[in-house]
């Protein structure tokens, strides 16, 4: 069985929508984008590196259909490594529509989603979900991932679709690696799903001291 990784890019407030350009998701949300302005060549070694090894991507309709009308046309660009990735591996979209599979290796995962992601776990080594919103809130209600990538951006919206917006249920996780910071103050984290639900205590009980 492999793991499922989703990669998510957030602000402080934990606002996940449309970091990569105005055009990105543009109805009612005022900053399209907001990611471009805090990268540096360290935050993207970080992303080079948490794609090493993926050889699948699990993604939602409006993901793929954004990332289906890019990467095909960026092998031999700067992004060539990425798109020749992507373009390579399989993709499967979480979709209740028909969205157009035209992109080589694309397959629509079937109505009962959480036992689609189980086979597609069990089909692959590491699987990346990228972005997906919609998605993310199922994979974390259903538990259904392995480890979780936050890149935290030193931004605070006030408003946009977030992460943990009712998808999440209590869950313990653990820091895999010690955080990565940027010049520009972006904070790297990535976790992976622990046993167990968050234990509660008493922080003025005897035995703290307090």
């Amino acid at each position: 069985m492999g793991v499922i990784q989703i990669e998510l890019f957030t602000t402080l407030d934990f606002v996940a929508q449309s970091p990569g350009s105005p055009d990105e998701d543009p109805l009612g949300f005022p900053f399209g984008g907001w990611q471009a302005p805090l990268l540096d060549e360290v935050s993207g070694a970080q992303v080079m590196t948490a794609y090493q090894g993926t050889d699948a991507l699990l993604l939602g309709r409006r993901t793929y259909g954004i990332f289906a009308a890019y990467w095909p046309h960026q092998e031999g660009g700067e992004d060539n490594e990425i798109a020749a990735l992507f373009n390579r591996i399989p993709k499967y979209v979480a979709s209740r529509g028909r969205p157009d599979l035209s992109w080589q290796g694309s397959t629509q995962l079937g109505p009962d989603l959480a036992r689609a992601v189980r086979e597609v776990r069990d089909r692959h080594e590491n699987v990346k979900v990228v972005g997906s919103l919609n998605l993310v809130q199922t994979l974390l209600r259903e538990r259904l991932f392995d480890r979780i990538d936050l890149w935290v951006h030193p931004i605070v919206l006030g408003v946009g679709k977030k992460v943990f917006d009712g998808g999440a249920v209590p869950a313990n996780v653990t820091l895999l690696e010690p955080p990565v910071a940027n010049s520009k103050g972006t904070v790297y984290l990535r976790y992976g799903l622990a046993d167990g639900t968050p234990a509660t205590g008493d922080m003025g009980a005897p035995d703290r001291g307090v």
